[in-house]
């Protein structure tokens, strides 16, 4: 399984930005599946996750009416929808999938938000 994220870059505050994570060896759609980010000298935390049973998508505080975690099952993707951009949002991006009781993790993409 190989989890792939793409759409990182720099952004200035306010702006917005659509992170991809594409699979392969693992349907998104059969999985629970999240994006974490870490901040330099900060511990690894969860920003959205979305269900494998569906339900009310979870976000965390710093990302409720900002963010919004997609699914893409005919192309197997899952997004981060990022809008509003704040300087404290920098840091790598890292997408998660959770299926048969393993985790499975990208490499990350880095998300900086600056003027």
């Amino acid at each position: 399984v190989q989890l792939v994220e793409s759409g990182g870059g720099l952004v200035q505050p306010g702006g917005s930005l659509r992170l991809s994570c594409a699979a392969s060896g693992l349907t998104f759609s059969t999985s629970e599946v999240s994006w974490y980010r870490q901040a330099p000298g900060k511990e690894r935390d969860l920003v959205a996750r979305a269900w494998s049973g569906g339900g009310t998508n979870y976000y965390a505080d710093s990302a409720k009416g900002r963010f919004t975690i997609l699914r893409d099952n005919v192309k197997n993707l899952v997004y981060l929808q990022m809008n509003s951009l704040r300087p404290e949002d920098t840091a790598v991006y890292v997408c998660n999938a959770y299926q048969g009781g393993v985790d499975y993790w990208g490499q990350g993409t880095q998300v900086t938000v600056s003027s």
